[in-house]
């Protein structure tokens, strides 16, 4: 295409709008708005879920309205034999054992792309075992539910831009027992 069907192609059209202008308007109102809101949550004000993977306590969500933009993370309380939900999501999980001792299931996830994208996960689940103190990862995508062995409680942790950008992918296998 010679230099002056570009031009006339870049020149071409006739719709208008405003959306950088009401962009610049909504960020000094978000900035406004978020510089009311607390830096502390006592526990108390905390909201409890019946959740698909259990008892939870929220710590921070984005229905909280605090300034954390980024993270999400959650109490889960299991009782001893208890088990979570089944589920798997596109971001990683990070998790720390306050209390218990017990183990996670994770199915990993094996990705494949030839002619067309190809997911499937492991028939059989690696087994990790967990006690007061442990950290646990688990990768995105995978398969996982934990199993606890004593009264537990773990703080799990995600990460929200991850939803945000698209990928808010979340799929319950199975839910908590009592769910």
């Amino acid at each position: 295409m010679a230099a002056i069907e570009d031009k006339q192609q870049a020149l071409s059209g006739t719709a208008t709008c405003n959306w950088r202008a009401d962009e610049i308007i909504k960020s000094l109102e978000f900035r406004k708005e978020y510089a009311t809101r607390p830096n502390v949550i006592p526990a108390e004000e905390m909201p409890w879920e019946r959740s698909p993977d259990g008892l939870i306590k929220h710590l921070i969500h984005r229905n909280m309205n605090t300034p954390e933009l980024c993270v999400e993370a959650y109490m889960l309380f299991l009782k001893e034999g208890e088990r979570s939900g089944k589920h798997r999501h596109m971001w990683e999980e990070l998790a720390f054992v306050v209390e218990g001792e017990g183990y996670d299931l994770h199915w990993d996830m094996m990705f494949d792309c030839q002619d067309k994208f190809i997911w499937e996960w492991d028939a059989e689940p690696k087994k990790f075992t967990w006690k007061q103190g442990d950290y646990i990862y688990v990768p995105p995508y995978t398969n996982h539910q934990s199993f606890a062995a004593k009264d537990s409680r773990i703080i799990v942790m995600s990460n929200r831009i991850i939803k945000d950008m698209g990928f808010d992918w979340h799929d319950q296998l199975e839910n908590a027992p009592g769910f």
